[in-house]
């Protein structure tokens, strides 16, 4: 009895803090069913009058496409950088580490010349190209995949496993946490990319959802009530992501922090 009143406090404050942390996205729905006439009628305007079907399709391909070679080529990456031995290894790591410290607007004007002069601006290869890999997942993944016992790759090429055979089937399974929780934060990012395809692309029909929901807003007039419905409606995938993942992103946190 005790015991349960002293963890009443903690679980009064969590229940609050999440409440908190909810309040927006209830406003935002709150909001997309509050029109100025009809229940629901934000829904209906917005996809009568907008694309919102085709954003949200050139978003899901867009984010989908990287967010799989981002969990392809982070992790080979992470698997050379984690066990594999080479000529340089610790000096290139920490290399390609440091380049965290440079502010993505700052390689915004040369990847579009670049793209420019690959005649890649306004497709959807010019938006996808520039982030098959990502630092921070080659960083993450080498990280896990380091605390994996080596023993099992031993076995494996001793009974005449490839490179590619040892990646694909000890390093891949092991390592779905870190799959999980890297496939989570690759597409929330790039679900939600709003500069960069600003900058690259000019086909009102190519647009991400963000992108698109940006075009809503007027110079002298907003309809608030139809942003709120495509917001609410950008961010069901979202959520719909998070909980098909969240068993391997609570794994992925739990293991994190007994390995750690």
């Amino acid at each position: 009895m005790s015991s349960i009143r002293q963890r009443l406090p903690v679980h009064i404050v969590l229940l609050l803090a999440g409440g908190l942390s909810l309040f927006p996205l209830y406003w935002l729905f709150l909001t997309s069913l509050s029109p100025t006439q009809y229940v629901a009628a934000n829904y209906v305007r917005l996809f009568e009058t907008t694309p919102i079907v085709r954003w949200l399709f050139n978003t899901v391909v867009i984010a989908g496409v990287i967010t799989a070679f981002h969990l392809l080529f982070d992790s080979m990456a992470g698997y050379a950088f984690a066990k594999r031995r080479f000529p340089g290894k610790n000096v290139m790591f920490w290399l390609v580490v440091s380049t965290l410290t440079v502010p993505a607007q700052v390689t915004l004007i040369p990847v579009f010349f670049i793209l420019r002069f690959l005649g890649l601006l306004d497709t959807y290869p010019g938006v996808i190209l520039p982030g098959l890999a990502d630092v921070f997942g080659i960083f993450l993944m080498k990280q896990f995949i380091q605390t994996l016992p080596s023993e099992l790759e031993h076995a494996a090429r001793v009974d005449g496993a490839s490179e590619w055979q040892v990646y694909r089937h000890i390093i891949v399974p092991l390592s779905r946490p870190a799959l999980a929780v890297l496939a989570i934060f690759t597409f929330q990012r790039y679900w939600n990319a709003f500069i960069f395809p600003l900058v690259i692309l000019h086909d009102p029909s190519k647009y991400p959802v963000q992108v698109g929901l940006a075009t809503l807003q007027g110079e002298f007039n907003t309809d608030y009530g139809m942003l709120m419905t495509g917001a609410a409606v950008a961010a069901i995938p979202m959520i719909a992501v998070f909980f098909a993942f969240q068993r391997h992103f609570i794994e992925g946190i739990r293991i994190g922090g007994v390995k750690g």
